[in-house]
């Protein structure tokens, strides 16, 4: 299984085409580099490595990116106390704003998983 679809799910294909319309070659970069090499390295799991993205987004400040590590982080093995911890580490780093704001985001992607199976 590709690491996209381990970590996207579902949302392969609206991922895939939502990055390609903004830009096909930045994408590709994405796709074959981000996610097809690093990502699929081996030395860390793929739930350590969505735990050590939701950090990074975090500290970014990038919203839409961190729900779907969050998701993928889900998806690959990691549990709900695991993501709340790596969010709560973060406050130390990257400010209580930051974490404050990924937990939120963290309970509305919880909220909306449970709807989804439903």
């Amino acid at each position: 299984m590709s690491i996209r679809k381990a970590i996207w799910g579902e949302q392969l294909e609206a991922i895939e085409q939502n990055l390609s319309e903004v830009d096909p070659d930045l994408y590709g970069y994405i796709r074959d580099f981000a996610y097809e090499e690093v990502l699929a390295r081996e030395g860390l799991d793929l739930k350590t490595r969505e735990l050590l993205a939701i950090t990074s987004l975090i500290a970014l400040g990038a919203p839409k990116e961190l729900a779907t590590h969050l998701e993928g982080a889900l998806r690959n093995g990691a549990t709900e106390r695991e993501i709340r911890e790596t969010i709560i580490q973060s406050a130390l780093f990257v400010g209580f704003p930051k974490a404050l704001g990924a937990m939120k985001m963290f309970h509305a992607t919880l909220r909306k998983l449970l709807s989804e199976e439903r």
